[in-house]
């Protein structure tokens, strides 16, 4: 059976989505998510360890020039997570981009969505729960427990919680987000008051001193700003979670557009406002890859147990990444199991109507993980990091695209778009594209990181390509079913 029959029929058919899911993998679920655990997703998904403990490193090496890239980025991604929330509106799904690639662009680039975003998320956890093992050794009284014990026991609870329910997961990430936006918040506000004191801080006085004493902007020039986007473009990653929420809200009209717009404003005031900050209170060179850069200056005006209380919240925030992995993955998984392209394992789910084969292989690859902290634990989470880089630069690539192809059928007559919509296509689609593109292509630049990652390309192509010979003919035997039931 042709791609196309199928396509024709599943447009023919849409005159009730509530009634028959354009997605198979898109029926069992409940609705429990709220707005606000839509709202606190999207901001969870917007601040994580990447500003709470990454900033630091890229402080020291880019300088105050950090800000523009978090700003260029961030401008970016909203993009990504605005053309989602535009598909979101078309047609809701927990398969979320999975099941618009499959719509747009066929059963292969669903395909290759759904493995890459697996790849993603799969590495993320292991990096994961690494930083959690990490990060509990910070304290005396856990020191002595093995880092591949620790990272099994943060892998457990948060399983645990995700295959309870969607509402737990829901009200679990709505607190961790409480915590990061507190602790932003209440860090401005303190650096604020330094600024506007001019109190001193580790023997420096706030204020534009800092910069253009130490170098300016661009204290190292200009390639260290653009060998940091990588990082930062990860440190964005899971914004697209809100897509995949908004197939367990019960209104996802009225929340999703909400829950985009303010995405923007947050990386402007969390992200950019908060590295600004801190390059007027200390010079970068202060700064190091090995401290939270909020923990270095609380440190510097003498403020009790300012380690102890970050490390609990980039804890939590390592914590909270996992919790989203976990979840989005088997939302994932479940909609490409009724496709054909995943194992039969990831369609179930248990009576709390969670997808909890999806979840569990999720786990597993997290299991191998716990493996590479026991035979590589300083190692770890430098390795996994660089893979996970490639599947959410894919990822956001391929949501583009199918944005594309969606417009194009939209002008056709084929389907009609939302009154929310991402400005300027197709130039913004094409812009963003080659921007994500390039960021990839800079990492060469890179000998010790970039480089090491952009060499694994082939082989996760190789391996996409031989996956797809294994699961083609049960795919194609899911769209003959599908457009049986269509008739």
């Amino acid at each position: 059976m042709s791609k196309d029959a199928v396509d024709t029929a599943r447009v023919a058919s849409r005159t009730d989505v509530t009634q028959s899911p354009a997605d198979a993998g898109d029926a069992g679920y409940s609705k429990d998510l709220k707005a606000r655990h839509v709202n606190m997703i999207a901001i969870g998904g917007a601040i994580g360890t990447g500003l709470f403990l990454g900033a630091g490193g890229r402080l020291h090496n880019a300088g105050p020039a950090l800000a523009i890239a978090y700003l260029v980025c961030g401008v970016f991604a909203f993009f990504v997570v605005r053309a989602l929330g535009e598909l979101v509106l078309y047609r809701p799904s927990s398969g979320s981009f999975v099941s618009y690639a499959r719509e747009f662009l066929g059963e292969k680039g669903a395909y290759v969505a759904g493995w890459m975003y697996f790849l993603n998320w799969s590495t993320t956890g292991i990096a994961d729960i690494t930083a959690i093992a990490l990060y509990t050794h910070y304290w005396s009284l856990f020191t002595d427990i093995p880092q591949w014990v620790l990272a099994l026991i943060a892998l457990a609870v948060v399983l645990a919680v995700n295959l309870i329910s969607v509402k737990i997961f829901g009200e679990m990430e709505f607190w961790f987000a409480i915590i990061k936006v507190a602790t932003l918040v209440g860090f401005m506000l303190i650096g604020i008051f330094l600024l506007a004191t001019h109190h001193e801080v580790g023997g420096h006085t706030p204020g534009l001193s800092a910069v253009t004493d130490h170098g300016g902007i661009f204290p190292h020039g200009m390639m260290p700003v653009v060998l940091v986007m990588q990082g930062v473009i990860f440190a964005y990653a899971a914004l697209e979670l809100v897509g995949v929420a908004a197939g367990e809200t019960a209104e996802p009209e009225k929340v999703v557009p909400r829950a985009v717009n303010s995405i923007m404003w947050r990386v402007g005031l969390f992200y950019v406002g908060s590295v600004v900050l801190l390059a007027l209170l200390l010079p970068g060179s202060v700064y190091s890859a090995d401290q939270s850069p909020f923990v270095t200056v609380l440190s510097k005006i003498g403020i009790p147990a300012a380690g102890d209380v970050m490390n609990l919240v980039v804890l939590t925030a390592a914590m909270s990444s996992l919790n989203s992995g976990l979840y989005s993955t088997g939302r994932i998984l479940r909609s490409m199991a009724m496709a054909g392209s995943t194992p039969k394992f990831t369609a179930r789910m248990n009576r709390s109507q969670v997808p909890y084969g999806g979840i569990l292989l999720t786990c597993a690859v997290c299991v191998l993980g716990v493996g590479l902290n026991y035979l590589m634990s300083t190692q770890a989470f430098e390795i996994v990091l660089n893979v996970a880089s490639l599947g959410i630069i894919s990822t956001w690539v391929i949501i583009m695209i199918c944005h594309l192809v969606f417009v194009r059928r939209a002008r056709a007559g084929l389907v009609t778009r939302p009154s929310f919509r991402l400005f300027g296509s197709p130039v913004t689609e094409i812009v963003t594209i080659a921007f994500l593109l390039a960021v990839l292509g800079l990492m060469w630049n890179d000998p010790e990181v970039g480089r090491k990652t952009l060499l694994l390309i082939p082989l996760v192509a190789v391996l996409l390509v031989g996956g797809w010979f294994a699961v083609r003919r049960r795919v194609s035997q899911a769209e003959d079913r599908e457009l049986a039931q269509l008739k």
